[in-house]
């Protein structure tokens, strides 16, 4: 069993746990709890919680609870960003992770009540943490600046108000790094605060994650060119049918890689000016790393 293998064994199944025993706990509405459930057991690589506890442990810390109501707390954050992407004012997407989307499965309205509620939900569960109650704060506050106007949410407006439109790279770049890159971000960089980790060694993490998060994206902008629906477990050429910039569309396939290429050498190196400094176990990460570039797309 690989050393990724075993690693996901023993720690997303705490994930998993803490996700689906707060929602049992805080949801008032079967049907409501029903809909938030179906899109948490449908599963995915789980990226962003993998990335969190990959990143502590380079550092060599030990992972309890606290750590894993963190990981939890930004699955819940991407999977509620999921189901409102798939709803048809978004994107209209009929499948995801192999499975109707939510929205097919219990109406858009539903489907939109329970984005809301995960997105809460996080939020209430990062609040209650078993963290010292300044790094909770802390976190809390990344968290919501990585997910909401400032990150990923202003991502996804720009990506809306580009449909239709040639981008410039720097555009596309731009559009990308609060979309995708806003929630690696906030993962790799708690795994720093979590493992007490001094502000320049949090700084170049950011760093790192800027450079990830671009490479995600470009190789999931590349699958949806190059992979089959089979393979990724949902309809491929949907960007080109919303007219959406795309990396491919604006550079071609080619150059596409090249540049997919080099910003994944470019994490790389900041992986290896870590390890000049506290990273010391980087082979968890950098394992993960060459996995979910290799298959970005999200099952």
């Amino acid at each position: 069993m690989s050393l990724l293998t075993t690693f996901k064994k023993e720690h997303l199944t705490q994930v998993e746990i803490e996700m689906r025993n707060f929602l049992r706990q805080q949801t008032t509405d079967e049907t409501l709890l029903k809909s938030m459930l179906y899109s948490i057991d449908a599963g995915g690589k789980r990226l962003r919680p993998l990335l969190l506890l990959a990143t502590i442990t380079g550092f060599e810390k030990e992972i309890k609870r606290g750590m894993y109501q963190v990981a939890a707390a930004v699955e819940m954050i991407h999977t509620y960003s999921l189901i409102h992407d798939d709803l048809p004012a978004m994107d209209d997407d009929q499948l995801r992770r192999g499975l109707p989307t939510n929205h097919v499965k219990f109406g858009a309205g539903m489907a939109t009540l329970a984005g809301d509620g995960l997105l809460t939900e996080a939020f209430h569960l990062l609040s209650q943490s078993e963290l010292d109650s300044d790094l909770c704060l802390l976190l809390v506050q990344n968290l919501a600046k990585a997910s909401g106007s400032f990150g990923m949410v202003a991502g996804q407006a720009a990506d809306v108000q580009a449909e239709g439109k040639q981008l410039q790279l720097q555009e596309m770049t731009y559009i990308h790094q609060r979309k995708t890159g806003a929630l690696f971000t906030f993962a790799i960089t708690a795994g720093g605060l979590l493992a007490q980790q001094e502000e320049s060694v949090v700084d170049l993490l950011q760093i790192l994650a800027g450079h990830l998060g671009l490479a995600f994206q470009i190789r999931d902008d590349l699958l949806d060119v190059t992979a089959t629906t089979e393979q990724l477990g949902k309809n491929v050429g949907h960007d080109a049918a919303l007219n959406k910039s795309t990396y491919p569309a604006l550079l071609g396939v080619d150059k596409s890689y090249q540049l997919f290429a080099a910003e994944l050498a470019a994490t790389k190196n900041c992986i290896e000016k870590l390890g000049e400094v506290s990273f010391a176990k980087p082979d968890l990460l950098l394992t993960l790393i060459e996995e979910l570039t290799l298959e970005a797309r999200e099952k």
